[in-house]
């Protein structure tokens, strides 16, 4: 029998040459849907490329409170209009440097700039740099959506890993404690196990992290991927460059549509 698995590619709308790769692979088969960035000046124009894509791939919101501009402006989150590093947002937020109003009127945004654009709400949620995980973003997900009869599905905390990753899926799974638990309580469905974790910065790992999804993700759980070509004002903008490419290379070819096949899987389509 056919299992399918659920493949994510993050940060649509981050620069054209992702959005490009990203579309590619929609239209291949190969990716489940995206997430989308909505804050950049050229998300008009990305939103116009996805919208024929909304009835056969999952498209979502990549709710973004890094390191990139603020869509709100100057605020205490970015008080010159660009959003703080993690490491700077997470910590501040708890001891009140940043006022959750202000996470709140940026998540605003960011979702509105999705619906207008789309003429719709996402069919999923989740962050940049995992941010969906923090404090202030969970209470706006619970105000957001608190009395709706149809809530965004949602990335859930990630499951085990091997020993390349465990540090880094260990920092992402404190940072993720009770999340599932908290919103499938309040009637969200939670995508989870959360797969797909390497150090991006050793591209070639990228391989063997999705042949062992292929073998083991169950379908309720979610590989992230981040594939791209990289472009001018994707230099501009992430540090994450090569391993972008790797990605879509592997992710297009036909050597990971026969290990589909030998394991008797398919990617699935539609919505999460």
């Amino acid at each position: 029998m056919t299992r399918s698995i659920r493949l994510i590619a993050d940060d649509y709308g981050l620069a054209p040459g992702v959005s490009s790769a990203i579309l590619d692979l929609i239209e291949r088969g190969r990716l489940t849907g995206t997430s989308c960035m909505t804050g950049f000046p050229e998300w008009e124009e990305a939103a116009a490329r996805i919208r024929p894509f909304r009835r056969r791939a999952a498209v979502g919101l990549h709710l973004t409170l890094t390191d990139q501009i603020a869509a709100t402006g100057s605020s205490s989150l970015a008080p010159e209009g660009k959003l703080p590093g993690l490491a700077s947002l997470a910590l501040p937020v708890r001891r009140g440097r940043i006022e959750e109003r202000d996470i709140h009127a940026e998540l605003d945004a960011q979702y509105d700039r999705f619906t207008e654009a789309l003429a719709g709400p996402p069919d999923h949620i989740d962050g940049h740099q995992h941010v969906h995980f923090l404090p202030a973003v969970r209470n706006w997900l619970l105000v957001r959506f608190g009395g709706s009869a149809h809530k965004p599905a949602l990335r859930g905390a990630p499951g085990l890993a091997g020993l390349d990753a465990a540090t880094k899926v260990a920092a992402i799974a404190t940072l993720a404690a009770g999340f599932n638990r908290s919103m499938q309580r309040a009637g969200f469905n939670v995508m989870t196990p959360l797969c797909g974790i390497y150090d991006w910065r050793q591209p070639q790992k990228f391989t063997s992290t999705l042949r062992a999804a292929v073998d083991t993700l169950p379908e309720q759980g979610l590989f992230m991927c981040h594939p791209g070509q990289v472009d001018d004002v994707l230099r501009a903008r992430d540090p994450m460059q090569g391993a972008r490419e790797v990605e879509f290379a592997v992710l297009s070819s036909e050597d990971f549509g026969a290990s589909l096949e030998r394991a008797e899987m398919r990617v699935m389509d539609g919505k999460v």
